[in-house]
């Protein structure tokens, strides 16, 4: 795999896990390679040794005008890998240059791949440009959530400038059976409008791919509530072998509740083994 995005008069850092599984049955962190500020600490087993926990870090600890950040992970056959972040990930006042992630999971036959970072903050000015891209090969599985905080709403901060510009595509086995894609500037109308975010500064997508869900366990998914007295809202939609559940809201600690309590019900049905929470979350 390589990087698609170019870092203009910025800073620009790449990651690159290898996950595979050993002959003991353990999912092992065979490759890591690193170029400026991106980092995974070591591999942790807080479960069962065939499922690998890696903590990525960025150590600036925010992205500025200019910068690329690009994350590349293959699960190979078997193996079973979960990603998270130690924080809330921050994209500062760009002045006017645009700052990019990008993210390439390749998910090989039979195997797990899942990105639970924790939210992000997009600062009012900030300009980003996300793109993140997934391919499964046979019977492989991914589990994968974004939260987006607009504004530092807690200092009284809204996003009034700047813009966000996303892109989501999944693929099987070479077929693109996936695709969404969004921009959204900071002041614009959308960030009122009934149709758009109406006035909730926190919004999530959580997707499922690779797993036919069944009617009954769709059922139990769309019987988790959100806090509507928060001002919380959700909806989950189902195509094919992918499943898209969404949060609109005022709290990102609401909008990884809410995931988490997803996550918990679905992770056994989807990669066989039960919830177990990044320790990394607690501290």
């Amino acid at each position: 795999m390589s990087a698609v995005m170019a870092s203009h008069s910025g800073w620009e850092a790449m990651l690159q896990l290898q996950f595979a599984q050993n002959d003991a049955g353990e999912t092992v962190l065979v490759h890591r390679l690193h170029k400026g500020p991106l980092r995974v600490q070591k591999a942790l087993y807080p479960e069962h040794r065939s499922v690998c926990h890696a903590i990525i870090l960025h150590p600036p600890g925010g992205v500025a005008g200019g910068d690329c950040l690009t994350i590349e992970a293959i699960a190979k056959t078997g193996s079973h890998a979960l990603l998270t972040t130690p924080g809330a990930g921050k994209w500062y006042k760009s002045g006017g240059r645009s700052a990019s992630q990008y993210l390439q999971f390749q998910v090989e036959k039979n195997s797990v791949l899942e990105w639970l970072p924790q939210e992000t903050i997009l600062f009012d000015g900030a300009v980003g440009h996300w793109k993140t891209r997934i391919d499964l090969e046979e019977d492989a599985r991914y589990m994968g959530w974004e939260i987006v905080c607009y504004g530092r709403t807690a200092s009284g901060e809204k996003f009034s400038h700047g813009m966000l510009r996303q892109e989501t595509e999944i693929y099987a086995q070479g077929k693109r059976i996936w695709g969404e894609y969004a921009s959204l500037e900071g002041g614009d109308k959308l960030l009122s409008s009934l149709a758009g975010l109406a006035n909730r500064t926190v919004s999530g997508t959580f997707l499922i791919a690779g797993f036919l869900m069944s009617d009954a366990l769709l059922s139990e998914v769309r019987g988790i509530l959100v806090d509507s007295d928060s001002g919380g809202v959700s909806g989950i939609t189902r195509v094919g072998n992918v499943v898209a559940i969404r949060y609109l809201g005022f709290s990102s600690e609401r909008a990884r509740q809410y995931f988490v309590a997803v996550w918990s019900l679905l992770r056994h049905a989807v990669s066989g083994h039960g919830p177990c929470m990044p320790r990394i979350w607690n501290t």
